[in-house]
């Protein structure tokens, strides 16, 4: 993920280590990422929009609960350094621009755990 746009983190509980602990949020055009900071869970999602639409044009539905953050990130539509609405779900992840409206919509992909589980010697 070269290209810089959205690097954030939120602070939660972690679905699957179950640990308060920071989430790091990664979105570029290509995909989006979280990554619990804790235990390695991660969660890839791929783009399948990128449209400039309507405030709460992409209904977030999620089988936990819905991230609405707000960080500042350069658009690549407006050319703009400003806030972004960022809504993380269970299945999806739409980042928008408080500017123009330009939207990315990503679909969750992948789920995968970073880190080795294993106690142990490093390989």
């Amino acid at each position: 993920m070269g290209e810089r746009f959205i690097f954030t983190t939120h602070r939660t509980v972690c679905y699957r280590c179950h640990e308060e602990a920071d989430q790091v949020i990664k979105a570029v055009s290509s995909q989006a990422q979280v990554v619990c900071d804790h235990c390695g869970a991660t969660r890839i999602f791929l783009p399948r929009v990128e449209e400039v639409g309507a405030e709460g044009a992409y209904t977030p539905i999620s089988c936990y609960e819905v991230w609405h953050l707000t960080p500042t990130a350069l658009c690549k539509n407006c050319g703009v350094e400003g806030l972004h609405d960022l809504i993380v779900g269970c299945n999806q992840f739409t980042t928008r621009c408080h500017n123009c409206g330009y939207t990315h919509f990503y679909k969750f992909s992948l789920e995968y755990i970073g880190r080795c589980p294993i106690e142990g010697e490093e390989v």
